[in-house]
């Protein structure tokens, strides 16, 4: 699978689950769910690379020598940017299945009454 492919798809994902958001936040996280879902598709195509040699090479003539490669670096990257967008879209929905009242608020509304 391409990565233009693994974007659509993890975007499509996003979108179905911010379906039943409020149409002004939805608007408003459209910028993060491309985000979330180019990182994604980048972390993936990092992966591949990594797999194969690991996150550190190690020297073959001294194997105290080691350096982490620049794949493994940006991956650590896109990782630490991907969960900042992440944490912030669920904290959006979060808020959003706060809205309302759920069966506690009405039966404590009910209780409070008498």
């Amino acid at each position: 699978m391409t990565k233009s492919e693994m974007f659509r798809q993890e975007r499509a994902k996003l979108t179905e689950i911010f379906a039943d958001v409020d149409p002004a936040k939805a608007r408003l996280v459209e910028g993060l769910i491309d985000d979330a879902a180019f990182l994604y598709a980048e972390n993936l195509a990092l992966r591949a690379l990594i797999e194969p040699r690991g996150m550190v090479q190690v020297n073959p003539i001294d194997p105290m020598r080691q350096k982490t490669s620049e794949a493994a670096k940006q991956y650590l990257k896109n990782l630490n940017s991907y969960s900042v967008v992440i944490k912030t879209l669920n904290g959006i929905l979060a808020k959003n299945s706060n809205e309302g009242d759920d069966p506690f608020d009405e039966w404590l509304k009910e209780h409070s009454e008498q």
